[in-house]
């Protein structure tokens, strides 16, 4: 009989034991230490079928034959060596480097890769591009771009929305009120990039209530906090949470609470943005009529929780998913001027923070030393895109964008290389998608799997999994650094990360400075070994050495808990001025003044989204939220076992209110087409009271599954439906949730959308054989 092996493991849903006997899996255990492991690390087993992995190089035909860019998409591949794979790929480099200069590759790659720190795709072809000349890269993410960018420029950092703000412990101790924008749920909460050692959310949240902290949830969705935590839930309009945010500080000023001296000693441009809520600018007074007019919120609530806040001590805690929208910026800048104007910021469980639970981490012990890593590299060029204008790159070479104040121009893009990552998953208006990915002269595509990115490219690298090789899992949010111990042999052909870019970088003749001669394992020792010395040195803090480290599978890093963000600068605000154009928070911003943006005002304000239920033009159309899925992050794992519970014949389940279903005629289990000027999908419905009326809302992560005509996506994809817009000309973020689409019975056939994906491949000529 067979041994079995324990193999320590992490992914983005937390640390495990992988059970393997021989070279199969047979099981998985969540860590002891974890008090809520999430279900879907059982699906990890996933990674080792064959069904979509990408098993031997592959190269499309009409690329090899004759560099055809129009058939990308729908042509057939054929299977490669990895030598001839790796001599296309290093001279497609080399020829567009000498041909069109460093700007004209882009290095996408952005994505959640794996939990690894040290075979990260996107770090290491960023760190083998650096050294033979740069790239064209990305700033911010899909997950946040407008906010941290007004951030950095209203409170000088993003310290408050990734993780280093006010802690959950803090919330528990001196907290009395909690306004929760947006999800606040173990949902989202199982998720942290880089993995991580336990799940505390869920704890954080019942001492919350234990402490008798009075929550008022402010969502369209009921379920986004968990009913335990017995929160008031306000229904509110999608896209209009600005709105009540400013009628709650102009409420509160006509109350005469408001902290003038806070205002006048912390903040600038308080004056104008005060004359705003009064209607001196523009004859409106931001009150709680004019904000139930908006949101459809009763105003007497507004006006009884705007006394309840300026008389207990108050967290405001804004979701990531508020900024992803049409002038995304506003919600927060509104809700640290309301929490400004209370006077709340800088004291214990009070003021605001953000993406509280939108990764597990975030409101948890910060780490406070060194994490192991591998480093990129500094790049020799500089020119960037913001993260969600790739279309924008692709279709509009030479033409200009703005960003942050500054003019920027789109570089002509001719290599497109991805190591990891969907963007036909995450990326807005997938046709519009489709069409750009046909503008450059080659696309290379490094990934375990034939994802519909995959299926674009020209040339296909198979990349192994995490469990397929060995790494370390860390991150700022997590007060522990795991082993990441190989299990299995790679599947098929594919190879780790760093394997592969060593060979490229050997023919572009820079292997030495890519790999300083080291080994994995010799490189896990390294960067190991000098966090640990630095936790030792400026830390005091003892972590065992490595073999002892890869033993145990696990060390504890120093961490720090009860935190209060922006303390030290309400204590001292002279003394530990903030990082602003005022060195206060800034109300009024004069940048901003002088950009006179129309879709990003001088001070937080109220604006009409492209798309709104509100709008004259909405008819019989629903705002359509794309959250995060139960059973899987983003399009990862989406045939593992935790994400099929939540599917119908392979697609995605949307939900609506009852009283939409009878609006629409519509019932429980029906197919139903979801459509509108941008593209169509086919769901499965679900009637849910949860959902606030005039509101769909469908899960991302469905593999891209279009029907031959193109039409019509089976798996229930919503970006193809979503807007791509930027969130404004200041931050050019992600506007997905800003999104109106119609839904209808379909006459469609049900097909199942896993077996046609399989479908699909077979006529691209994508076997499961090498």
């Amino acid at each position: 009989m067979t041994d079995i092996r324990r193999v320590s493991h992490c992914s983005h849903w937390g640390a495990y034991t992988i059970l393997v006997e021989g070279r199969r899996i047979i099981g998985v255990e969540p860590s002891k230490d974890d008090p809520n492991p999430s279900p879907i690390i059982h699906s990890i087993k996933e990674w080792a079928k064959t069904d979509r992995r990408v098993l031997t190089p592959m190269v499309r035909k009409g690329w090899l034959e004759n560099k055809n860019k129009e058939t990308r998409g729908q042509e057939e591949f054929v299977p490669i060596s990895w030598n001839e794979a790796i001599r296309l790929v290093a001279g497609e480099i080399q020829r567009v480097k000498s041909e069109f200069g460093n700007e004209a590759i882009f290095a996408g790659s952005y994505g959640w890769a794996s939990s690894g720190r040290f075979h990260h795709s996107s770090t290491m072809l960023k760190r083998m591009l650096n050294l033979v000349g740069g790239y064209t890269g990305h700033v911010d993410t899909y997950s946040y771009a407008a906010g941290p960018v007004i951030l950095r420029h209203v409170l000088g950092d993003t310290d408050a929305l990734v993780g280093k703000g006010t802690t959950f412990d803090t919330v528990a101790e001196h907290s009395q009120t909690l306004l929760a924008f947006g999800s606040l749920s173990p949902r989202t909460a199982q998720n942290e990039a880089g993995g991580s050692a336990r799940h505390s959310f869920e704890t954080s949240l019942r001492e919350i209530t234990a402490a008798g902290v009075k929550i008022i949830h402010i969502s369209p969705l009921r379920d986004d906090i968990p009913a335990s935590a017995g929160a008031d839930w306000w229904p509110v309009r999608p896209n209009t949470d600005t709105a009540l945010l400013l009628a709650l500080s102009c409420e509160v000023v006509k109350l005469g609470r408001h902290d003038a001296a806070f205002l006048r000693t912390h903040c600038s441009g308080s004056e104008e943005f005060l004359a705003y809520l009064s209607g001196d600018k523009d004859g409106v007074e931001k009150n709680a009529a004019w904000a139930a007019e908006i949101t459809e919120l009763n105003a007497d609530w507004i006006l009884k929780l705007a006394d309840r806040i300026s008389t207990t001590r108050t967290m405001i805690a804004m979701s990531w998913s508020l900024q992803r929208a049409h002038h995304g910026e506003q919600p927060y800048w509104a809700a640290i001027a309301l929490a400004a104007i209370c006077g709340h910021i800088g004291l214990p469980g009070g003021g605001v923070g953000f993406g509280y639970a939108s990764l597990g981490g975030v409101g948890g012990p910060v780490t406070v030393g060194k994490n192991p890593a591998i480093s990129a590299g500094k790049n020799p060029i500089n020119t960037f895109i913001p993260c969600a204008r790739i279309t924008d790159l692709l279709l509009k070479p030479g033409e200009t964008f703005t960003y942050e104040g500054n003019t920027h121009r789109y570089p002509d893009t001719r290599l497109v290389y991805w190591a990891g990552g969907n963007p036909f998953h995450h990326h807005q208006d997938l046709n519009r998608l489709t069409e750009a990915f046909r503008r450059p002269e080659t696309i290379i595509v490094q990934d375990p799997y034939f994802t519909a990115t995959a299926l674009h490219a020209d040339i296909i690298l198979p990349a192994a999994t995490s469990i397929e090789r060995n790494d370390l899992a860390a991150n700022t949010r997590s007060d522990k650094i795991i082993a990441m111990q190989q299990a299995i042999p790679p599947v098929g052909l594919s190879r780790s990360d760093y394997d592969i870019f060593s060979d490229i970088a050997e023919h572009l003749g820079v292997r030495g400075s890519f790999t300083e001669g080291r080994t994995e394992m010799e490189w896990l020792r390294y960067l190991y070994e000098d966090a640990r010395a630095v936790n030792r040195n400026e830390h005091a803090f003892d972590m065992p050495e490595f073999e002892t480290f890869w033993l145990e599978g696990s060390t504890p890093t120093p961490v720090k808990t009860h935190g209060v963000h922006l303390q030290a600068f309400r204590s001292d605000p002279s003394g530990n001025p903030l990082m602003t154009e005022s060195k206060k928070i800034v109300l009024t911003s004069r940048l901003l003044s002088s950009l006179q943006y129309e879709d990003c005002a001088a001070h937080p304000t109220w604006i009409e989204p492209e798309e709104w239920l509100g709008s004259e033009a909405v008819g019989e159309r629903l705002h359509m939220i794309s959250n995060q899925p139960e059973g899987r992050l983003h399009s990862q794992l989406e045939t593992g076992e935790a994400s099929l519970s939540h599917k119908r014949k392979g697609r995605e389940i949307a939900r609506i209110s009852p009283k939409d279903a009878l609006r629409f005629k519509l019932s429980q289990d029906s197919t139903v087409k979801v459509w509108n000027s941008r593209g169509a999908c086919l769901v499965t419905l679900c009637v849910d009271d949860a959902v606030r009326p005039g509101v769909l809302v469908l899960p991302t992560g469905a593999w891209l599954t279009q029907t031959e005509q193109g039409n019509i996506d089976i798996a229930g994809n919503p970006n193809v439906l979503t807007l791509d817009i930027p969130a404004s000309m200041f931050s050019q973020g992600c506007a997905a949730h800003t999104c109106l689409v119609s839904v209808e019975l379909t006459a469609c056939p049900e097909k199942d959308a896993i077996s046609e994906y399989k479908a699909k491949m077979d006529r691209l000529g994508i076997g499961t054989s090498i």
